[in-house]
């Protein structure tokens, strides 16, 4: 048996899996603590199946707390940078174009120094060990702990990264280093803000991996557990330690997963409504599937991997405004929808007291919505499913009709048939699909880099990633037999002799439950 938990901004899910099967489920607030949270939704669904904790083979956790640090702000470090470049890349510094805010909590201590391959793996310049020694006493003596080292084409090579490494670890013992190969893409300066971005979490992310451990503790669960990624995979606890970024939207692609799961359904668009927000994304063999584009966070450009997803200002908490032309969000209650709205007795209307009032949702006091006006509900219903189809029809890359799953406890604003799809498909579980997703989550494996099919020829090339992409899922602990090849991207770069193509390969299999649990204990 495996427990899958969400903790998200507003409230921490909770469902204990025995195989395919939903034994419970669980949705609690969020708390200040985050482990109290944690606690409190374990409990209730080990409560609720009368389950001793000794039965517990695997705990799955997924958190958007490292996202929210930072695009608010908050429990981040000054961060040391280290560019291997020179004398490519002088001309645009790092942190160029960060927003001023941020800037002023990372700091302003950046080396630049000789290092980094080119495309094809050749080398650009000697490392400069002497110049990466002498930044390493600069940073130690300004105190700083966490450092983000980033080497031109180090995805094609990292030894210089590595190297780096060792010899900052050997100046400043127990600082955290942040390496950008194992993160971003080949591009520098996104790759090298993703680094930077890491680095800056690097005291937060071994506060929450901490509060869960304890959590699991409190509870008397021995079971190992893993942490989601924003790919639909899971990750040791040890790992997101080290690289916290990697849990970046991992909230909308456990609810994709857990749709996937509910449903049956590999491919279709699946449209997540929470209480604020409605994130819309589409699956392709039961994965997200992936933004092509640099991704902006925070205000940050980064290039490493991040499920495409499309958020809308719509869910149960969206303000109603029916004077002046009725207008539906983006303004919403959030979590003090049972507090303000309508149905609970408060003054606000709600996209919630709007599907209580239509008849096809049933919670709160019904009575408190029967003034509404049969034009004001009707407007603000047509309204809702607009939205809804507005952004289904932005994710859609062509015009024929593909299932869309509905998630999220917001999902009973949706009570009509969506242009563009084929069916609309909703489940019992659906409101805790994003814990679902997490105990559901495979291991993975994926390799990004430049080959010549020239030199080496494409089927060569293909096995020899995929090999090496396999390799990296059996190290995470993926049973072998179970992998499979997920997704496959070929670039070629025209601008590049020889035949250059960027390869990209993907490839997931099960956790083996019995084996890691034994291993944990």
């Amino acid at each position: 048996m495996r427990i899958g938990v969400d903790v998200g901004g507003t409230n921490t899910d909770a469902v204990l899996m025995d195989g395919r099967a939903v034994i419970a489920t669980q949705k609690t607030p969020t708390t200040a603590n985050v482990s109290d949270g944690i606690v409190n939704a374990i409990t209730s669904v080990l409560v609720q199946s009368a389950t001793p904790s000794e039965k517990i083979q695997c705990v799955m956790i997924g958190t958007t707390q490292f996202t929210n640090a930072f695009v608010e702000r908050r429990n981040l470090v000054e961060v040391g940078i280290i560019r291997l470049s020179l004398p490519a890349s002088r001309g645009i510094p790092p942190l160029t174009d960060w927003p001023e805010d941020i800037q002023a909590v990372i700091g302003n201590n950046m080396h630049m120094v000789r290092g980094g391959y080119q495309y094809d793996g050749r080398i650009n310049s000697e490392l400069d060990e002497k110049a990466i020694l002498e930044a390493a006493r600069k940073l130690k003596k300004k105190g700083i702990k966490a450092i983000a080292i980033s080497g031109l084409f180090s995805p094609i090579n990292n030894a210089m990264e590595e190297r780096a490494e060792e010899i900052i670890l050997n100046e400043i013992p127990g600082s955290i280093v942040t390496l950008s190969s194992r993160i971003g893409r080949i591009g520098l300066i996104e790759r090298e803000n993703a680094a930077i971005m890491n680095a800056s979490l690097a005291d937060l992310s071994l506060k929450i991996v901490s509060s869960f451990r304890l959590a699991l503790e409190e509870l008397g669960i021995t079971a190992p557990f893993y942490i989601s990624q924003n790919d639909g995979t899971l990750m040791k606890a040890e790992f997101v330690e080290k690289y916290p970024v990697l849990t970046f939207a991992s909230g909308p692609t456990n609810s994709m997963r857990g749709a996937a799961y509910l449903s049956g359904i590999e491919n279709a668009l699946v449209a997540d409504i929470g209480g604020t927000t409605t994130d819309i994304g589409m699956l392709m063999n039961g994965f997200p599937r992936e933004s092509s584009l640099t991704v902006d966070i925070g205000g940050v450009r980064t290039n490493f991997r991040m499920p495409d997803i499309l958020a809308i200002g719509l869910g149960g908490g969206s303000i109603i405004k029916p004077e002046g032309g009725l207008k539906v969000g983006p303004q919403s209650v959030g979590f003090k929808l049972t507090e303000e709205a309508m149905i609970f007795g408060g003054e606000t209307l709600t996209a919630s007291d709007i599907a209580v009032a239509a008849g096809y949702a049933n919670f709160g006091d019904p009575a408190r919505v029967k003034g509404l006006s049969s034009k004001t509900i009707s407007d603000a219903v047509s309204r809702i499913h607009e939205i809804v189809t507005e952004g289904i029809d932005k994710m859609k890359t062509n015009a024929d009709p593909v299932p869309l799953i509905l998630v999220g406890g917001g999902a009973i604003l949706i009570d009509r048939d969506i242009a563009g799809t084929s069916e609309v498909i909703t489940h019992e579980h659906g409101g805790v699909a994003n814990a679902i997703g997490a105990s559901i989550a495979q291991v993975g494996g994926d390799i990004d880099r430049v080959v010549s099919y020239d030199l080496q020829g494409r089927d060569s090339a293909l096995a020899d990633a995929k090999a090496e992409a396999i390799e990296a899922a059996i190290a995470s602990g993926a049973e072998p037999e179970t992998i499979q090849v997920i997704d496959i991207e070929e670039i070629p770069l025209s601008y590049v002799p020889g035949g250059a193509v960027r390869l990209r390969i993907k490839v997931a299999g099960d956790l083996n439950l019995d084996n890691i649990a034994r291993a944990g204990k």
